[in-house]
């Protein structure tokens, strides 16, 4: 590990959550640990389903005295690249329950658009999906392939949500979203139950307990999940570091104030999944109490790290990990080479840590751009 030797890797925000108050039962109630059952029993029919790997990213274990950790590859889930493959189709077969005349709908940033299409494929059903302007090509057109039709909107994640809604409304379109809001939260929740199917493979897949869990948060979907999945699944409590991206730290500040924060995104994070601006509202029921501490790191390190990935300087294995599976590494070896949050996270070498490897490269042409300029900092 050579490489990181000369990297200092820095974390922009870091705060601890002084309304932390982890209680299983209050997590299990607000996602529903029916869904969360049926979740599981449901997706795990599926036709080529199978658990993702859990990787052991043991050169970087070493490197930073911990005793193992944990990259759980959803670049592997179904033929979808991405962890969203569990939340959005499932929301889509249990809303519509066998009816053929819906018509699915919902705003995406990428990978939970492709799953709904998919979904939608599977079940031979028409699906609307809107993307922002900043939605790539390479996007838009792996959802096409799905038989979705592609709307593209001007302005950002939550212009294009606007729209999917408005539009919704007025056709009577079944709307399938990953964000809650006000008498909109059944199908986020099931979302969210998809998600924690991850949990229950990991519960199977390793006889270590879990310290430390790092969830990335865009609108906080996949972070609720995971918690909810803990709160199931596992039978000791980790502590749970959330990551965003500096310019999106929606999370943060509203853990830091004890309430919901929007934050006005100036520039867009590479990482576009977790460019958001505001918390979902049911997944927000879980953070606020659920989470130990929040951070937030730079794009700086997201193309190195996905080259590190790639060239096994990490682990044994060669990874595909896409720009959103980055920031988790990023803020574990920010977190860990920081003397005093080292110490306040107990980060040991007994820890055992697990981070969400969310996507692989679910967007190629981003994902081999990103790898070019990796593979050029890696020869400096």
């Amino acid at each position: 590990m050579s490489t990181s030797e000369d990297l200092k890797w820095k974390l922009t925000n870091y705060i601890d959550n002084k309304n932390y108050n982890f209680s299983r039962e209050k997590i299990l109630k607000i996602c529903d640990e029916s869904n969360v059952d049926d979740a599981y029993n449901t997706i795990s029919k599926w036709k080529d389903y199978k658990p993702t790997p859990l990787v052991n990213l043991v050169k970087l274990s070493n490197k930073l005295k911990l005793n193992n950790i944990f990259y759980k590859d959803e670049s592997k889930r179904f033929h979808l690249k991405s962890f969203k493959a569990l939340g959005g189709a499932y929301a889509v077969e249990k809303t519509t329950q066998g009816n053929k005349n819906i018509i699915v709908a919902t705003a995406t940033a990428g990978n939970h658009g492709r799953s709904v299409a998919w979904g939608a494929q599977r079940l031979g059903l028409k699906c609307k999906i809107f993307i922002s302007e900043y939605v790539s090509e390479a996007r838009a057109n792996c959802m096409r392939k799905l038989d979705a039709e592609v709307i593209r909107v001007n302005g950002n994640y939550e212009k294009s949500l606007e729209t999917c809604i408005s539009e919704s409304n007025k056709n009577g379109w079944e709307i399938v979203q990953d964000v809650a809001w006000e008498n909109y939260e059944y199908v986020p929740k099931l979302t969210m139950a998809g998600y924690s199917v991850m949990i229950k493979e990991i519960s199977n897949q390793t006889n270590q307990y879990i310290t430390h869990v790092f969830l990335q948060a865009g609108v906080g979907g996949m972070a609720s999940g995971a918690i909810a999945g803990i709160a199931k699944y596992f039978k000791r409590i980790p502590k749970i570091i959330i990551v965003e991206p500096e310019n999106a730290d929606c999370v943060l500040k509203s853990v830091e104030n004890g309430s919901l924060q929007k934050v006005n995104i100036k520039k867009e994070s590479i990482m576009g999944g977790m460019s958001c601006g505001e918390v979902s509202l049911v997944p927000w029921k879980i953070l606020k109490e659920s989470v130990n501490t929040c951070t937030s790191v730079t794009d700086e390190n997201v193309d190195l790290t996905v080259a590190m990935l790639r060239n096994k300087i990490f682990s044994d294995v060669e990874i595909v990990g896409g720009e959103c599976s980055t920031p988790g590494i990023i803020s574990l070896i920010a977190c860990a080479e920081d003397s005093e949050i080292r110490k306040n996270l107990e980060l040991e070498e007994s820890s055992n840590i697990l981070i969400i490897g969310c996507e692989g490269d679910a967007d190629e042409d981003l994902y081999n751009k990103l790898l070019s300029t990796g593979n050029k900092k890696l020869l400096k």
